[in-house]
């Protein structure tokens, strides 16, 4: 079983670059999950540590895992109020003029028998905010900086898809999917948690391998 990378530890957190196509969660059908590697991640400590947040089975990079109750508690309170920053590094499916903005698209889920459950921009869906920053272009590809301001499920993926006019390369849902992506690029690439009295979470994931392959390199991120 390969080891999960640690990005940062101390008595009541951990990141970990988690791999993509590592799902949080046990799928229904079976086979390999984050939970296989929970009893290796406690290193020494009594209890297991928990996701405090959700990141896509695709998405690669950072994810906060709280060591005990009361930590889980102020850290999930940090995501609900906003006062996480996070990072992400994705790979568009297209070239895009301009250089960075703000996308506000409502985002609701629907679902049908054919096609299972996505999430759409819809008026009356909950509020969801992405800022973007364009970073490199390269083989009529785009390289892209997303913080979202909010959670949403899926959010940057429709965003890119509607606010960009591209999906994400290799999404198989809100874009055409590929063969030359092993998974959606999208990457976790930084997340910051203020702490009263600590010095704060701070974690950043080098680019993946699947980037790399892409052309994309540390060169690509500037500042």
């Amino acid at each position: 079983m390969t080891r999960i990378p640690i990005l940062f530890e101390d008595g009541e957190a951990l990141v970990i670059d988690k791999p993509a196509g590592l799902p949080i969660e046990r799928p229904r059908a079976g086979g390999a999950s984050l939970e296989d590697h929970l009893e290796e991640l406690k290193m020494g400590f009594q209890r297991v540590p928990v996701p405090v947040h959700r990141i896509d089975t695709d998405t690669s990079g950072c994810l906060l895992l709280a060591r005990n109750p009361k930590a889980l508690k102020r850290f999930a309170a940090a995501f609900e109020a906003r006062q996480v920053e996070k990072v992400y590094l994705g790979v568009l499916s297209g070239e895009i003029a301009e250089d960075a903005g703000t996308i506000e698209l409502s985002l609701a889920k629907i679902s049908s028998a054919e096609k299972g459950w996505r999430m759409i921009a819809a008026k009356k869906g909950k509020p969801a905010i992405t800022h973007w920053r364009k970073l490199a272009s390269r083989n009529g590809l785009t390289l892209v900086e997303f913080r979202p301001e909010t959670g949403r499920t899926h959010q940057i993926r429709v965003h890119a898809q509607h606010g960009l006019g591209h999906a994400l390369y290799g999404d198989p849902v809100y874009g055409a999917g590929t063969a030359e992506a092993p998974h959606t690029m999208l990457h976790a690439r930084a997340l910051t948690i203020a702490r009263e009295g600590k010095a704060p979470i701070s974690a950043v994931a080098p680019l993946p391998a699947s980037f790399i392959a892409l052309g994309f390199g540390d060169d690509d991120l500037g500042a």
